[in-house]
């Protein structure tokens, strides 16, 4: 049995996981037509208060292996923060609205349980959180905050 990692657990990163809208409304839909996976979601964020992080090369798996890397240069100032959403590629990255979309139309996040890890492109984990839905979203929408 593998031990799940800490929920409190700091790592030295300026960037970190805000929250995860891990459940999107509605009755869950890969099409990539119809679909909602755009409204499945992670927030990360930058906690530093005076260094701008550049998200290229930075990594998002879950507990399974699916991954996400941040393919080109999008800009975090202190304080800013990107969701990185689900979808088809019908949504247009921008810094100004602070999206990057994944480019897939299937969830990545389970409904029930999963374990979100933030990697550094150097490969150094910069954040890790687990979740299960009956534990940490008691209102039940589907989000979870963090830091």
């Amino acid at each position: 049995m593998t031990a799940l990692p800490a929920q409190g657990a700091e790592y030295s990163s300026a960037l970190k996981v805000r929250g995860i809208q891990y459940d999107a409304p509605g009755p869950d839909s890969n099409k990539c037509s119809s679909g909602n996976t755009r409204e499945e979601y992670l927030t990360v964020k930058n906690y530093s208060s005076t260094t701008t992080v550049n998200l290229k090369g930075y990594v998002v798996k879950d507990a399974v292996g699916n991954r996400f890397t941040f393919p080109a240069n999008h800009y975090l100032q202190p304080g800013d923060y990107v969701k990185l959403r689900g979808g088809n590629g019908n949504g247009t990255d921008s810094d100004a609205k602070n999206v990057v979309y994944r480019d897939n139309c299937n969830f990545m996040w389970n409904n029930d349980k999963d374990t979100i890890y933030l990697y550094k492109p150097s490969g150094t984990r910069a954040d890790v959180h687990s979740y299960t839905k009956s534990k940490n979203d008691r209102d039940g929408n589907g989000y979870i905050t963090y830091h």
